[in-house]
């Protein structure tokens, strides 16, 4: 499988010398050597059939910023719809809904930190046994319209849309960040303290104590990139 991944944002750069950036982290919960696209950067494969995949990362910016690389992104992710396989996680999950017919805003329930858990509503091929799953989340931004052709595979209160899976492509997306271990999960929300109220921060970073699920969906994901 020839991988590629669509890189829309980093690391808070003084976190980056001890975990690196967001494509050592998902190279390293799937086991995989990928190719490197710096979309905020504007550089993007020429075809979509170079890859037989390509999975997009997580940013702080939001889909719905006026930044010059989103609209190409999403119009690379159109043209790629049906010729490879899509994964989508935290950004990436929002840039595929709303580049297939969703819609993400800014949420009023406020900032996801710290570990969440989600129900399985629809179990896929690429999933085993589980009925639920925590991971680290760390969002502001959520889909709030579901988009077309999709089914729900994860959902919690707190985000509904936390897993989709689309019926006329091979693609699946993650609002969560199975990439995150508890360490940079722990480090991220200490860069951005001045972000969340003190005691919303240390319940998030307590709750990353607790056993998590990051390692069953990376073995979710290479499941789906294998066929």
């Amino acid at each position: 499988m020839k991988l590629a991944i669509l890189e829309t944002g980093a690391p808070p750069r003084p976190l980056q010398p001890d975990f690196g950036s967001y494509p050592d982290m998902f190279e390293g919960l799937l086991d995989v050597r990928a190719d490197r696209f710096d979309v905020q950067g504007l550089r993007l494969p020429e075809r979509p059939e170079d890859y037989d995949a390509y999975l997009i990362t997580g940013s702080s910016a939001g889909v719905y910023d006026p930044l010059p690389w989103i609209e190409p992104l999403k119009g690379f992710l159109n043209e790629a719809r049906g010729k490879a396989r899509l994964v989508g996680v935290c950004f990436g999950h929002q840039v595929m809904a709303e580049a297939f017919g969703g819609k993400v805003v800014k949420s009023p329930k406020g900032w996801g930190i710290g570990l969440h858990s989600y129900d399985v509503l629809n179990r896929e091929p690429w999933m085993d046994g589980a009925g639920r799953i925590s991971a680290p989340a760390s969002h502001q931004d959520q889909v709030v319209e579901q988009p077309p052709a999709t089914r729900v595979t994860l959902s919690s209160d707190f985000t509904p849309f936390a897993g989709l899976a689309w019926d006329d492509q091979p693609a699946i997306s993650f609002q969560f960040h199975p990439e995150f271990d508890p360490a940079y999960a722990t480090a991220l929300i200490g860069a951005r303290e001045d972000r969340y109220d003190p005691a919303f921060a240390a319940e998030a970073v307590e709750s990353l104590k607790q056993p998590n699920d990051r390692e069953r969906v990376g073995g979710w994901i290479k499941a789906f990139l294998q066929g």
